[in-house]
This record gives C-alpha cells, sequence and structure tokens, in this order.
C-alpha cells in the first residue's frame, strides 16, 4: 500500500446517544440527533464573545450529493469576525435560518454520505473548501464555478459551518487530507491558501510567471504568508508589507526578497481630494513608499501585481505603485470597505483591478496537493481550545493575533494528534 493511502478505522467501542460531550466519539457512522455549536443568532449581533455562544442544535440531515463531517479541527477566518458583528451583511438576510454556525475551514472525519456520492465513503480523512454551489447552470459546467448565480461560502453564506460537532457540506467541498500534519494543522490553511492561489493564477492574462515583482499586504498573516509561499515556489519575487518589525523575520523567512514596515510611511487610509494641499503631501509620501520598493526590486522597477486585501487603508498606494499593465487583484477590506484612487493612474497606466473571491473546486485542489506534497507550510501559529473560539476570532478583530493561521480544536480532545485513533486514545485518557 502507498504511504499516502490511509489505513482503515480500527473497530472501537461507544455507546449509540442522542448527543456527545465535546471530544467524545460516537461509533463510526453513527449520527447523533443533536450536537453542540458555537451559534450566532440575529439578536445578538456584535464582537464575537457576545455574538458566539455554545447551544446544543439539530445535526443537520444530508441530501443526495452531501456528506456530514465530523470536525476535528477547524480554521479561524475573518468572515466569522464578519458573521458576528452583522457587517458589512448580516449572514440572516441571506440564509434566512434560525442561527449560524460560523467556520469555512475544516479537517474532519466523513461520517455520512449522500446516496449519490461516489468518491468519498464514511471513515476517509478530509479537509474542506468552502465554495459551493448548485452545478446545474453553464458556469458550473464548462465556466467558472466562482461566477455561478448559485455561488456561495460555506459557513458565512449558509448556516452550518464548522464550529460545530458536525458540518453538512457537498461532496465537493471534500479534498484529501495531508496525513503528514496533525489535525489543527489541517484545519487552518484551505480558505486563504485557495483565495491566495486564486489571486495569483486565476485571473489570465495577469497570472504570476517567474521573475514577477508582487507587492504583498499583510505579509505575516495567513493570506499573505501564502502568498509569499506561493510567489517563491512559481520563482517570482514577494515584496511583503507588515505593520510591526518584529513580524520582519518571519516573513523573510517563507522566502519574501525583501519586507517593508508600513508605519515607517504616513500615506495610508481614503485618498485626499485631488491638487490640494492634503493631496500633495500624501503623494509625497506615498511616492517615498514605491521608492521602498524600488530598493527591493531595482530603480525604477515597479510590481507586476499587488496583493490586496486590507481594503480602505491601502488602496490608493496600491494603485499607484503598480506598474503599468500591471494588476491590483483584491479579495477583501478588513480596514474598511470604502475604497478610494486616483483613477488618472489606473486609465492612464492601463492597469487592471481585479476583484477575486475564494477558488473553485480544481484551483483549491491544485493549491491543496501543495500541502500534501510538502511544497508549502500551514503557518499555524495559535491552537484555541473549543471553549475559546469567540476569544480566538476576538484576538483577530483587535489584531493581536500571531503571524500565521489559527486553529480551534473541535472534536480532536488535544494538540498534536495525525490519526483518528491517535484521538480516540487521546480520550480516553
Amino acid at each position: 500500500m502507498a504511504l499516502d493511502q490511509p489505513t482503515p478505522i480500527a473497530p472501537y467501542d461507544a455507546p449509540e446517544k442522542d448527543l456527545y460531550e465535546i471530544g467524545e466519539m460516537p461509533p463510526l457512522g453513527y449520527v447523533p440527533k443533536q450536537m453542540y455549536a458555537w451559534a450566532i443568532r440575529r439578536e445578538r449581533h456584535g464582537e464575537p464573545d457576545k455574538a458566539m455562544q455554545v447551544e446544543v442544535v439539530e445535526t443537520p440531515p444530508i441530501d443526495s450529493n452531501e456528506v456530514l463531517v465530523l470536525v476535528m479541527a477547524a480554521g479561524v477566518n475573518y468572515n466569522g469576525i464578519w458573521a458576528g458583528l452583522g457587517v458589512p451583511i448580516s449572514p440572516f438576510d441571506g440564509h434566512g435560518a434560525p442561527y449560524h454556525i460560523a467556520g469555512s475551514d475544516a479537517s474532519g472525519i466523513v461520517w455520512a454520505v449522500g446516496d449519490k456520492v461516489k468518491n468519498w465513503k464514511v471513515g476517509d480523512e478530509v479537509v474542506i473548501h468552502c465554495n459551493q454551489d448548485d452545478g446545474n447552470d453553464e458556469e458550473c459546467n464548462g465556466g467558472d464555478p466562482m461566477y455561478s448565480p448559485s455561488q456561495r461560502i460555506w459557513g458565512y453564506e449558509t448556516p452550518d459551518g464548522s464550529f460545530a460537532q458536525f458540518t453538512r457540506v457537498q461532496a465537493q467541498q471534500l479534498m484529501k487530507r495531508p496525513r503528514h500534519l496533525t489535525w489543527e494543522e489541517s484545519a487552518c490553511y484551505t480558505l486563504t491558501l485557495a483565495t491566495a492561489y486564486r489571486m495569483l493564477f486565476g485571473h489570465e492574462p495577469h497570472e504570476l510567471k517567474p521573475g514577477m515583482n508582487v507587492l504583498v499586504w499583510g505579509a505575516s498573516g495567513g493570506l499573505g504568508s501564502f502568498a509569499i509561499q506561493l510567489i517563491n515556489a512559481a520563482g517570482a519575487n514577494a515584496i511583503g508589507v507588515i505593520s510591526d518589525e518584529d513580524k520582519r523575520e518571519f516573513v523573510m523567512s517563507l522566502g519574501a526578497k525583501g519586507v517593508i514596515n508600513r508605519k515607517d510611511f504616513k500615506c495610508w487610509g481614503q485618498l485626499p481630494r485631488v491638487n490640494t494641499p492634503e493631496y500633495k503631501e500624501w503623494f509625497t509620501e506615498a511616492r517615498k513608499f514605491g521608492k521602498a520598493i524600488w530598493d527591493i526590486t531595482g530603480k525604477g522597477v515597479n510590481v507586476d501585481i499587488v496583493f490586496e486585501h486590507p481594503g480602505e487603508a491601502t488602496f490608493p498606494v496600491s494603485t499607484l505603485v503598480c506598474k503599468k499593465g500591471g494588476m491590483v487583484v483584491i479579495c477583501a477590506g478588513t480596514s474598511g470597505f470604502n475604497c478610494t484612487f486616483d483613477v488618472r493612474y489606473m486609465w492612464m497606466h492601463q492597469k487592471r483591478l481585479q476583484g477575486s473571491h475564494f477558488a473553485h473546486l480544481k484551483q483549491a485542489s491544485a493549491a491543496n496537493k501543495l500541502m500534501l506534497e510538502r511544497r508549502i507550510d500551514p503557518c499555524m501559529s495559535e491552537v484555541f481550545p473549543w471553549a475559546e473560539i469567540p476569544q480566538a476570532h476576538l484576538k483577530m478583530l483587535r489584531n493581536e493575533h500571531k503571524p500565521g493561521n489559527m486553529a480551534v480544536l473541535v472534536q480532536a480532545p488535544v494538540t498534536g494528534l495525525r490519526t483518528f485513533e491517535d484521538a480516540l486514545e487521546a480520550g480516553r485518557r
């Protein structure tokens, strides 16, 4: 048997019950009536420690093309914060369910499969990508599923995310779990890695190529840490932007060609009105930032791609420093949504502004293959127990989290476990 092929889960004794405690394992394939979940309700919208509360809810039923996964661990992403706050929109305005379970990353065990599911079976170890669609329109059949009118993000635009003992997903969301990683390492990377992959490789003709220069905002965060690694793996040059000097060494260790501390400059926020003294002051400072890029890339060499996700605070500078004919690709607005820029530099220098939203299965699988082959590190920074899921999100909201990606334990009783048998044994102890 090939080394990457999982061995079947050995038989074990467990009682059949309607509800199991966190970390307690049901018999393989047995679906209890209820489960524990960190639930958000509309009347609790606010910061994570207020919005998220543990509730006992019904275990979701699955349709013919769906799979129920026992969640071993989950990843922490900014959309969990947005779901709790109810901004920029409330998730309840979309799915209309009475409660919302956030979480758009997970590792776990296939626990039940619909009768039309052919590629997965009970007991398979998986990671989950977060794109869902109905699969029956032109974009899903020959186009780009991310353009499908039915496209939605599991755990944000659906009510049944990963911060629960079980989660319901479409079979096409499943991918093989890297068995060299722990459950928590496996859980922390898929959303940010696949998002970064599509941003860099999914928008022709501006796909990342060897020798390109790419400016990466938030280079020490989840998205940024994968962008740096992908750029380096492709033979291109990553210029990372950080906000704390103590993150420089981490970003350089990922393969960045150079690092810039944005706190050395004063050109952040919305663009001042053009041709005012305030604009002149902003422009002078933004040019200094551009000079810092040249100090890394060479005089007069602007970046081919700007990897954007802060939004409001950085967008005016991004559109200025991108080269003629280059691309600013953006997937979020963590600093705000009201982006401003001097459009003269966009049209006269024929730059491309490209929105990017997660990834489809082929892109997510290509990114996951890099993880399976150990070409990419998950950059897991911190792991939180089940009881501290709101605190993990609060830490991210306040930008107090460590560089890399955060994970939380769900059914895995402790950190450092790599197999289901490990989890069973740890649970007995």
